[in-house]
């Protein structure tokens, strides 16, 4: 039977999960049943429903939406107003809290959580100091210690698990850029924004390359691996950490594509 049940296990979102309908005591199996306490229950089940998605599937989808937001949405805000964007992120820490506090969201407030704290980062890089590739991932660390922290203690299992899978996506990408040598291109590119179509070209250059070529291979098939081991666990922070590292992949891809395009 499928229902909505009341989950004392904090990092697992209250969606949709199976019971034997053996030790159902309903004597009507087929019917979706919420709790009478929420009143947006069925709302929920009804659009979870249409959507035809079951826990795992939405864990891998929400780590690669919340992966992209900061490069889509943050990014072009932050070189605009930075300010706006680091206090933003009180905003979002206060929506987590909220959220933390009513059972039916409480999952979504833990996972809002590690959003929070990538978004922290990405403010303090993008707004003051992207014009040095080096200092990238030491400050998108800069929460390190407080997810491993919250894991030790069980606490915000979602959150601290998608900081952690997104650092990971970051760090390979990284290293990429120090493997082949694009970290002067990225200087040039931040310093000269006029020169963009030259910068582009002379990095394309370096990328394409054997050398440049091989590494996107090994990168790219260690991403892919990790990403297909973590989603195939029935843990939900697990496949949070692969839809994170799936969103890596596209998001390096498209901006791979787009750049050899524009040659």
């Amino acid at each position: 039977m499928l229902k909505l049940i009341n989950n004392k296990i904090p990092w697992i979102p209250p969606l949709f999960v199976y019971s034997p309908r053996s030790q159902s005591p309903d004597p009507s199996p087929d019917k979706l049943i919420a709790r009478e306490s929420y009143p947006s229950s069925q709302f929920l089940l009804s659009l979870f429903t249409w959507f035809r998605v079951k826990q795992w599937h939405l864990g891998v989808w929400t780590g690669l939406f919340l992966v992209s937001v900061p490069v889509f949405f943050e990014a072009p805000l932050v070189r605009q107003f930075p300010w706006l964007s680091l206090v933003l992120t009180i905003l979002w820490i206060s929506v987590s809290l909220f959220l933390t506090t009513h059972h039916l969201t409480r999952s979504w407030g833990d996972l809002m959580m590690g959003f929070s704290w990538s978004w922290l980062a990405g403010s303090i890089y993008w707004g003051w100091f992207r014009w040095e590739p080096l200092l990238h991932l030491p400050i998108e660390a800069i929460a390190l210690p407080l997810a491993i922290g919250c894991i030790l203690k069980n606490q915000y299992l979602l959150g601290s698990w998608f900081y952690l899978g997104s650092l990971l996506g970051t760090a390979v990408t990284d290293i990429y850029f120090y493997l082949v040598g694009l970290a002067p291109h990225w200087r040039k590119l931040m310093a000269h924004p006029e020169m963009t179509g030259s910068i582009l070209h002379s990095a394309i250059a370096d990328i394409m390359t054997p050398w440049g070529i091989g590494w996107v291979m090994i990168l790219g098939i260690t991403l892919l691996t990790l990403s297909l081991f973590t989603g195939r666990s029935q843990s939900i922070p697990q496949r949070i950490v692969s839809g994170t590292l799936i969103g890596t992949l596209l998001v390096d891809g498209l901006f791979g594509l787009t750049a050899i395009l524009s040659k």
